[in-house]
C-alpha cells in the first residue's frame, strides 16, 4: 500500500508483514513497517508491551527488552523492505542471519516505548544482503548494528 506522506514510499501492515515473514508469536517482533523505499530503506515500528513473555525473566521487577531481541527485529524489518521490494508476499521467503557487526546498545528499551527501527541497504539485489540498522525511541538511539543475511528465495 502506498505511504499518503511519501507517494514513492509504501507501507505493510501487520498482514502483508505475517504474509513476508514466516515469524509468529512469540518472536514476530515488528507490527508495521513504514517509508519503505523499495531495494533501500525502511523503518519498522516495534510497540513494547508490558504483556511480553520476555518480561518474566528479564528482569523481574526491571523489565528490559533484550538487545538481541532488538537486533532481530531490526532484521524483521530488513526481511519485509526485501519482500515487498521483490513482491515475495506469500511465497515463503526465509531469512538467515549470516554476520552481525558493529553492534552497540546506547538505552535501554522498557515497556511503553515504541521503537522505530531504521534499516537501509548497503548490499543487495541476490540471496545475500548487507544492512545497517538503527533502533530509536523519541528520536534517541538505543541501537545500531550492520548485518549481513542470506535470503532463501522462493524456486521460480
Amino acid at each position: 500500500m502506498t505511504d499518503a506522506a511519501n507517494p514513492t514510499a509504501t507501507t505493510a501492515d501487520i498482514d502483508l508483514i505475517q504474509r513476508i515473514l514466516p515469524h509468529r508469536y512469540p518472536f514476530l517482533l515488528v507490527d508495521k513497517v513504514r517509508d519503505i523505499i523499495p531495494n533501500t530503506s525502511a523503518v519498522g515500528i516495534k510497540c513494547v508491551t508490558m504483556n511480553e513473555p520476555q518480561f518474566q525473566g528479564h528482569f523481574p521487577g526491571k523489565p528490559v527488552f533484550p538487545g538481541v531481541q532488538i537486533i532481530e527485529a531490526l532484521a524483521q524489518t530488513s526481511g519485509i523492505l526485501v519482500g515487498v521490494s521483490l513482491d515475495l508476499a506469500d511465497k515463503n521467503l526465509l531469512v538467515y542471519f549470516m554476520g552481525i557487526d558493529n553492534v552497540k546498545f546506547r538505552r535501554m528499551v522498557v515497556p511503553g516505548d515504541v521503537v522505530e527501527l531504521h534499516v537501509t541497504v548497503k548490499r543487495g539485489g541476490g540471496k545475500v544482503w548487507k544492512f545497517e540498522g538503527r533502533a530509536m525511541v523519541e528520536g534517541e538511539l538505543c541501537a545500531q548494528a550492520e548485518f549481513t543475511a542470506m535470503m532463501d528465495l522462493p524456486k521460480s
